[in-house]
Formats: structure tokens, sequence, C-alpha cells
């Protein structure tokens, strides 16, 4: 018998979250699945959410991708102002669905997939816990018409064994983000069929476009802003047809999935910043030239919209698509850094760096909390001593980072860590935006330094149904317990406790909330022994485990 109303914590407004003990649960439409929530992580996502609210890039509304007329159907659909239940990493057990639902069944146990990204908003994409009610409520309502892929016709509730922890399933969902990050390949060509912008400075040589194509075909439009007639040859060679503008002033309202910039004038590139579509590419061709101060970048859509900065000190544009890489994976020999390394997110890189099974690998962990950094060294120290990883963790209050590196994940959702990054950068280095860093933060970056560097900046935001999958058959076979991870657990009654947390930065693990224990207050896994003997004498080792979940769960 499914109750009529639950407990629930809802987002309102800016930083306003409240604890409702009455929101209704609402029976599944003809298309819905209405799926009782048994775990769900905290995340600082949570936190950009409750910070920004309607201003989130995934809050806002569904553009396309959809019928306009079934989104009012749904009643957990919740963009703009209207208030909405975060919490996107959960695992839920399907208790109703709809006479016309073909991908769930009752009694099903799901790993909730949380990335809509055929659904595009203004500036990401719908996402479970953003713009569609999230997990921090005991039941939540899922429509098919959202959560399959009109593409490949796959569901994004992922059926999960009894055999696993709520907590290690639910965590799945984080860890599958940061696989995302590394195995994630970028388009390294100018998109087919894609919109193409080619702006040349006086007295440069257009060369490369054409080696610069994709083999798939062309692009399926190329507007050109070049100061003489044989740039406009040499563009017009490329066989597609040319819309010739008189300044890059012209542009104003357009944006191009590809830019080719020979040049090297900073208020040309910071314009042309502003010109370059979500998951577009902008390729700077310095020939030989300087752009000899700081420019204005876009950090953050780097993150949420995907977009990509390449160039070469050359004069052949089709030299700088061979700086991209085949995806976001350490190599060998390289040094690694993970700026804010001992907070939740931090943990699962420096983790996944150390058992990465590359050779000759260093890692470096930064944070400026040194008790944060202890929990990280007891989990992460063993690991790396049996791959054979030099592993060095620094507070970076108490002494400065040192010497360059390869391989940066940035975890700090600050413009000044992607700066620093490219300061501290060695040839070929790879920098991993992978904190949210708002959408419309731009930062001053060394692009002369980045370019000569061969550098690559790239970012990737939630995981998709593959990464998912990765992180599952990795937790199903033994390879990785994501309950390493683990540092509290809590009841609805803790969990806008656990959101402050890890506002504060107080908890150097995740925090696990059990919807349906309603009064348990946020508990760190130490003052168990206190609270809940019979859980703690369940934890080994100092880790979370499906016994004492179990036993806590009684």
């Amino acid at each position: 018998m499914l109750p009529s109303t639950q407990f629930a914590i809802q987002l309102i407004g800016p930083d306003q979250l409240r604890l409702v003990e009455d929101k209704p649960v609402d029976r599944p439409g003809p298309y819905q699945v209405l799926a009782r929530v048994e775990a769900v992580g905290l995340c600082f996502s949570d936190l950009k959410l409750l910070k920004q609210f309607s201003d989130h890039a995934r809050k806002s509304e569904v553009l396309s991708g959809i019928d306009g007329a079934v989104l009012p159907e749904i009643p957990s659909y919740r963009p703009g102002t209207l208030p909405t239940v975060p919490g996107h990493e959960a695992v839920c057990q399907v208790v109703a669905v709809g006479n016309k639902v073909r991908h769930s069944k009752v009694g099903q146990r799901v790993l909730v997939q949380t990335d809509y990204r055929w659904l595009p908003t203004s500036k990401s994409n719908a996402a479970f816990g953003y713009n569609f009610e999230g997990a921090l409520q005991q039941y939540v309502l899922m429509d098919e018409r959202v959560i399959v892929d009109p593409q490949t016709d796959e569901g994004f509730l992922i059926p999960v064994s009894d055999g696993l922890s709520a907590s290690a399933v639910a965590l799945i969902e984080p860890w599958a983000c940061v696989e995302s990050s590394y195995v994630t390949a970028d388009r390294n060509r100018v998109l087919a069929g894609g919109r193409l912008l080619v702006v040349a400075e006086a007295g440069r040589q257009v060369r490369g476009l054409d080696q610069g194509l994709d083999p798939k075909g062309q692009p399926g439009s190329v507007t050109a802003c070049c100061a003489e007639p044989r740039q406009i040859k040499a563009v017009r060679r490329l066989s597609v047809p040319v819309a010739e503008v008189a300044g890059i002033d012209h542009l104003t309202g357009q944006v191009f999935d590809d830019i080719v910039y020979f040049g090297a004038d900073k208020h040309v590139i910071e314009v042309l910043n502003d010109r370059l579509a979500p998951s577009g590419i902008i390729n700077i061709v310095l020939g030989g030239q300087r752009i000899g101060r700081p420019v204005s970048v876009g950090v953050g859509r780097v993150h949420y919209g995907l977009t990509r900065w390449i160039g070469t000190t050359g004069t052949d544009a089709s030299e700088s698509y061979r700086v991209i890489p085949p995806n976001g994976e350490i190599r060998d020999g390289e040094r690694a850094v993970v700026f804010g390394a001992a907070g939740p997110m931090g943990q699962m890189h420096v983790i996944r760096l150390v058992c990465a099974g590359k050779k000759g690998v260093s890692v470096v962990g930064t944070d400026v909390d040194p008790v944060r950094l202890e929990n990280l060294s007891a989990k992460a120290r063993p690991l790396a001593d049996r791959n054979g990883v030099a592993l060095e963790l620094v507070d970076t209050k108490a002494r400065p980072l040192e010497g360059t590196f390869g391989y940066f994940a940035i975890m700090v959702p600050m413009g000044a860590m992607v700066e620093q990054a490219v300061r501290l950068s060695s040839d070929r280095a790879l920098i991993n935006v992978f904190a949210g860093i708002p959408s419309d933060v731009r930062q001053d970056l060394d692009l002369d330094r980045y370019i000569a560097n061969h550098g690559y900046m790239f970012g990737t935001s939630g995981s998709r149904l593959i990464d998912m999958k990765i992180v599952l058959d990795k937790v199903t076979s033994g390879q990785l317990d994501t309950n390493v991870s683990v540092d509290a657990v809590s009841g609805m009654a803790g969990a806008i406790d656990g959101i402050r947390a890890v506002e504060n930065r107080t908890m150097s693990g995740k925090i696990i909330v059990y919807p349906s224990l309603t009064d348990m207050p946020l508990t760190p896994l130490g003052r168990l022994t206190q609270t809940h003997p019979a859980v703690a004498a369940k934890i080994h080792g100092g880790l979370w485990t499906k016994a004492a979940e179990e036993t806590l769960l009684r």
C-alpha cells in the first residue's frame, strides 16, 4: 500500500532548504515510474544548485528533444523558480508503473542515471535532481519519455543486484562522473555538417583548414572574416559556400561549432570566446607571434558547455588538432596533481589516478585542511604503495606547490585554479576541469604558455550510461569498493545538515542519506560507536559495509 504523503527535502529558492513531511506521493501516469528511494549520496553539485537555484545551467527550462505538451504532464518537472528536490546519486526500487511503461517493472532495483543530454537547456541539459525532481525524498516519479534515450532506446534506470549495499550502488553515480572525465573521447576535427568561422588578420596565411576537416564530411556552413582577398580565396578551397563578414562585430548573435583564428590579438580572441557554441572548438594559430597579455577565457563553459581551446605557435591550423588526446586518461611517466584532493570527489580522483595502472606515475594531492588530508592518506596511501605510485599530499596553506605537472584534476570551482594549472603546466599537459565552475565565469589565462606547451583543457559534466555501466561492473566484480568514500550516514532529519556539511567542507568523504530513516540525524561513522554500537560493530577497517547498512536499516 503506497502512502499518500512523504518526507522530502525541497529547495524553494537560493540557499533555502526545507524538510517537509507531507509532500504528496504522485501516482504514475501511463508513461511514468514511481520508485522508492533506498539511498542517496550528497554531492558538491547539490551545493551549486542550492546557491544558484534558477540560475543553474541545469535548472532552466527544457528547450527541445521532447514534445512540449508532455512536460506539463510530469509533476516532477520543476524548472526555473519552481521548488525542486535535489539529490542525484540514487538507488531505488520500482513500486508502481504506468500501463505504457516498457523498460521498468515493479520490484526492480535500479541505479539512476541522471544526465539527459538529448534535452538541452539554455546552457546545459536537463538532469535528475535539477529541473526534474531528485532523490532526497522517499518516493520519486520519473517519466519514460524523459528517461529513455530516443536514439538508442536505452532506459536510464539500470537494474542492479540485491547483493550490493544501497550505499555502494548510490555512489556509482559520482564514481561514474569521475570515470567519464578519464575515458570520454573529444572530437579532433572540424565538425562535419557544423558551423565553421575563419578569422584572419592582415599578413597571415590561411593554411591547414582542409587537413583539419573530418573525414566524414565538410562543415555545413563557413563564415569568413578575413583582412585580405587571398585569405578568402584560401577559405573557398573548402568547396563550401562562404559567407563573408566585414568584421567580428558583425557576428553578434551567431555561434559556431568551430572557430579558427589566424592571429594573436587579445581583443579578438575574447570576442570569439562569446561566439563559441556548446561543444565548440576554438583554434588559435599564432603564426610565430605572441599575444603578449593574459586573455579572458570562459573557463566555466569548458565544464558545462564542453567547449575546447587548442592552438599552435606555427602557421598550419591542422597542427592544433593533433594536440587533442584520445581521451582524458593519465599517461605513463606523468606527474599529476589534484587540486582540492581531500574532498569527496578529490579523493575519488586520487584513488582513480593511483590505480590507473600506468607506469612511472606520481600523484600530488593538495588541500588546505590537514585533517582531511590525513583522512585521504589513510585511504589512498595503501593503494599507492600497492601500485608502486609515489603519492605526496600537500597542505598549500603550509607550503606552496612546487614544480610542473603533466596532468591536472581540478576539484575547486574557481577560475583561478585553471590559471594556476596553465602556469604550472609542462609540455602536453592535460587540464581536467572537473569542478563545476559556474558557466558564466571567465578567467585571465596565459594562452601564450598554454599554446606553446601544447596544452589541452577539457571538462565533462555528469556521466553517460556507458560510464555508469563501467563502474557498476567494477563494483559487482569486486574491483572497486565505492563504500571507501563513505564518511557519514543520515536519515531525512539530518539531510539538510548533511548538505551544510558539504558546504562547510567538514566531511572529507561522502554522506549517504537513507530516506526510510526519517528521524536519524547526520552521524559520522566514527560516532556510531556511541549512537549505534551494533552498527559500528559491522564497520570493517573504518569502512562502511553492507552488513553495517543492513543493521542500521533494521
